[in-house]
């Protein structure tokens, strides 16, 4: 039987024709991102036969190279992390053939791209932004600085920036404002070549009580310029006052968001936030889609449609930055009645036309809003728990809720560069406000008995910087005809915005710290330096209060950026 074996293998030998080292073929090729970015460790199968199927790896430089394959039809599977499987079938290798096969991955966003990509890298001096996403400026303009974002142009080319900021001071916008010190953080990163992973938060220290606010978030630029986003945001905030049962707050809130590009005419912009709010033995979740429908009519005209389910940012850019590393998302705006919980509850909805003409440009909007349980601000101190205020220890405010405010109204913006370190905004906004019907004085009453009246607006707004000293400051001073509770437009996040009454904005860099890899400034910030539009009512203790529009406030601190 051995012999008759070692005969048959012989003559199969002789048989087959001989494979020498020319007669295998082989295949080799790159593996990259649609952005042309190398993919080190993805997956690459050469599918045959069940005994001609090759399994390899791509190198750091996304390479990979597969040797002495017998010749015939194979199929190439291409896999890796974040980025669906591509597949090239039907390869055809011949004997002593070295095939180069390069493969792109795609995301799932590539996949569905619907239009070409709009080129938004505008030559003038000045680059519009024209953004409706939720509690963002759906008019901005940057001297300077790419579209992508407002992030510093010096740390634009860092893998890695960040800032820790010192600030004393409350922003005093009642129940969850931050302590009277707080240590604010935020850290960047590039990760995946086109993606940033953000780290941000602010806790609250000092002779008050603490408070803290951690924020994750993750945002990708795509090739067909959208830029999906997600974050987490997670606050505590503890018991206004110790007679409140369970007043400690907590919240968490998921924020998605998307654009849309089609045929460089139409932009579509959406997204949602989810947030469940747990204070005084109840949950309370709310879910707020937002977005916007931008047609571009022409390269310096713009019709806008937006619509927003919550309240704009309590800290918005006063020309320039608000204070570093502050969270951008405002806390839960809530409000107490018989010792009752309640979440704001928000619908706007908004229709611009902006247009540019040289260094001048105009906005024009019309605006429909209806809040439910708006969350006003006082100012004062109680005695003894309120079962219809929140106090809020930090900073000497309060928050009431208001009766709904059911308006309409129109605004019009004026902004003008001057000279290359000054730009000038005029806004005039006419609207509905909530107000205190004639002779009421008491707290208790004031919510049932509130009324909405007609108001007329006024805003002026320098912005600039000092050469020499790299001062960058903004003032600003916003007028009203009568009585008012709420602003005229409290959804206004254009270029016009400014807070009510006289307000300054100061950043300056220390000098003598350039041996430093970072740099570190001093932060001013003043609101309402005079104290106007102080409503006065008699609260349950008999003392004065005030409900206001915006209350005064001091801040100021030091802010270190790498």
């Amino acid at each position: 039987m051995l012999r008759k074996f070692w005969f048959l293998v012989v003559v199969m030998g002789m048989a087959l024709p001989g494979f020498s080292a020319d007669r295998f073929a082989s295949i080799s090729g790159y593996v990259r991102s649609s952005q042309g970015v190398p993919q080190m460790g993805a997956l690459v199968e050469v599918l045959g036969s069940a005994f001609h199927s090759v399994h390899l790896f791509t190198d750091e430089n996304g390479f990979y190279s597969a040797t002495g394959i017998l010749p015939g039809l194979y199929d190439i599977k291409v896999s890796a992390p974040s980025f669906l499987p591509s597949l090239r079938e039907r390869i055809g290798l011949r004997p002593g053939s070295a095939s180069t096969i390069n493969i792109t991955l795609s995301t799932l966003f590539d996949a569905i791209q619907l239009g070409p990509i709009r080129d938004a890298k505008d030559q003038d001096d000045w680059k519009w932004v024209l953004r409706s996403s939720v509690n963002r400026p759906a008019l901005r303009i940057f001297s300077g600085t790419p579209l992508a974002g407002s992030s510093d142009s010096q740390n634009s080319d860092r893998d890695l920036t960040g800032t820790l900021s010192f600030v004393a001071g409350s922003n005093a916008t009642g129940y969850g404002s931050n302590g009277d010190m707080s240590a604010a953080f935020r850290v960047e990163r590039s990760m995946f070549s086109a993606g940033t992973m953000a780290i941000s938060g602010n806790l609250g220290y000092g002779d008050s009580i603490p408070a803290g606010v951690v924020r994750a978030s993750y945002t990708h630029r795509m090739s067909n310029g959208s830029v999906p986003q997600m974050a987490l945001t997670m606050r505590h905030f503890a018991s206004p006052d110790g007679a409140l049962p369970n007043s400690s707050l907590q919240a968490a809130e998921l924020t998605t968001g998307d654009d849309l590009n089609f045929a460089n005419v139409v932009r579509l912009k959406f997204g949602s936030e989810l947030e469940t709010v747990q204070f005084m033995g109840q949950v309370t979740s709310t879910f707020r889609p937002y977005g916007s429908a931008e047609l571009h009519l022409s390269p310096d005209t713009v019709l806008e449609y937006a619509y927003s389910g919550s309240a704009p940012d309590a800290d918005r850019p006063n020309g320039f930055d608000p204070l570093p590393a502050e969270l951008s998302q405002p806390g839960p705006r809530m409000s107490i009645m018989q010792f009752s919980p309640a979440l704001e509850r928000v619908h706007h909805h908004e229709v611009s036309v902006s247009h540019r003409a040289g260094k001048t440009n105009v906005q024009i909007a019309f605006f429909a809003d209806r809040v439910a349980n708006p969350a006003l601000v006082g100012v004062g101190e109680f005695s003894s728990a309120d079962g219809n205020v929140l106090a809020d220890p930090n900073s000497g405010t309060f928050t009431y809720r208001g009766g709904n405010l059911d308006t309409h109204g129109m605004r019009l913006v004026l902004e003008r560069k001057i000279a290359a370190d000054l730009k000038a905004t005029l806004d005039y906004e006419s609207g509905g406000v909530l107000d205190v019907s004639a002779g009421q004085d008491s707290l208790d009453n004031a919510s049932s008995s509130m009324i909405v009246r007609n108001r007329q607006s006024v805003a002026g707004k320098l912005a600039g910087d000092v050469a020499k000293t790299k001062t960058r400051w903004a003032a600003s001073y916003r007028w009203i005809n009568g009585q008012a509770l709420t602003p005229v437009d409290m959804f206004n996040v254009s270029p016009g915005q400014a807070d009510p009454f006289l307000n300054l904005f100061i950043r300056q860099p220390i000098p003598g710290t350039g041996f430093l890899p970072g740099h570190i400034e001093a932060v001013i910030d003043l609101s309402n330096l005079l104290a106007q539009g102080y409503v006065p009512m008699m609260g349950q203790d008999g003392r004065t209060v005030y409900l206001v529009q915006s209350a005064r406030t001091v801040r100021g601190g030091l802010a270190f950026s790498f």
